[in-house]
């Protein structure tokens, strides 16, 4: 993989969404090892994020089942929690409600050395909040009038944005709800507020049409990430993110292994407790 690479940057359709293919699924071992590869590489991001003080945010949208979550935790698998920070906000409380919409937002925006991943963004705004009423019209208006010179505000101070939309197709999303369902370890996925998007996906539709048409522009442009095949996806995703950010291989003086030194006389080796774990497995 070449960070040089040109990226051909394909602007999205009218309706704001890629085609879909028929490309079979990747199989685990595939998957696998083109991952190691690229946490390799994400390892490497973060060493020159440290060492030059840069300052990342990439933004993670799309439809509900789409795999923000997931791709994000393939991201921080092998990195520090300390460089790469995820932040999911939980609905605003009372006293932000009567802040700048954007104020609890910025609160986490990155300092020298960090890059932020953000599961959800200010685009709640012209999305969830937009269908299920949770803004006025005048408010999701305003929001859309001022995100464009808000985002490029944020990168004439230099700071790297990216944005991305997990896309899934009606089927698929329907399928993984009901997958959800059925899987008791995926069942803290579930609420009615996610729920009710299967029934009302044309409204989203709508609402991602008009949010991608507005908010996608030359210096911050929203980059569409085909997602019915989860795999594919977050490979494609990581790929993109690390070809986006000009990082370069930066020297590291790593210690070696020293010798152990002998056990001292009249030392035990074993811990002075009864209270041990089983052996269960």
């Amino acid at each position: 993989m070449s960070r040089q690479d040109t990226i051909t940057r394909k602007r999205h359709a009218t309706d704001g969404f890629s085609e879909k293919t028929q490309t079979p699924r990747m199989k685990r071992n595939d998957f696998e090892a083109e991952l190691r590869k690229l946490q390799v590489e994400l390892v490497r991001l973060q060493t020159w994020v440290k060492a030059t003080g840069a300052r990342i945010i990439v933004v993670f949208e799309g439809r509900d089942t789409a795999g923000k979550g997931g791709v994000i935790s393939r991201i921080t698998q092998r990195v520090s929690p300390r460089v790469f920070r995820h932040v999911a906000l939980p609905a605003p409380t009372e006293r932000e409600k009567s802040q700048l919409y954007i104020q609890r937002y910025i609160a986490h925006f990155p300092a020298a050395g960090e890059v932020v991943l953000f599961d959800r963004s200010w685009y709640n705004r012209a999305g969830v909040e937009r269908v299920m009423g949770f803004c006025t019209q005048d408010e999701f208006e305003r929001f859309m009038r001022l995100v464009p010179p808000f985002e490029q505000e944020v990168v004439d101070n230099g700071i790297i944005l990216l944005k991305y939309f997990l896309d899934v197709s009606q089927e698929e999303q329907h399928r993984r709800f009901a997958d959800r369902i059925d899987d008791p370890v995926k069942h803290w996925k579930l609420s009615p507020m996610d729920t009710e998007s299967v029934r009302r996906w044309w409204d989203y539709t709508i609402a991602y049409q008009d949010m991608l048409r507005g908010t996608d522009t030359p210096t911050n442009p929203w980059y569409i990430v085909p997602s019915d095949d989860k795999r594919r996806a977050r490979l494609n995703l990581i790929s993109h993110m690390l070809s986006m950010v000009p990082y370069e291989k930066v020297r590291l003086d790593l210690p070696r292994v020293p010798k152990m030194d002998p056990r001292p006389k009249g030392v035990d080796d074993s811990l002075p407790s009864g209270n041990v774990v089983p052996s269960r497995y």
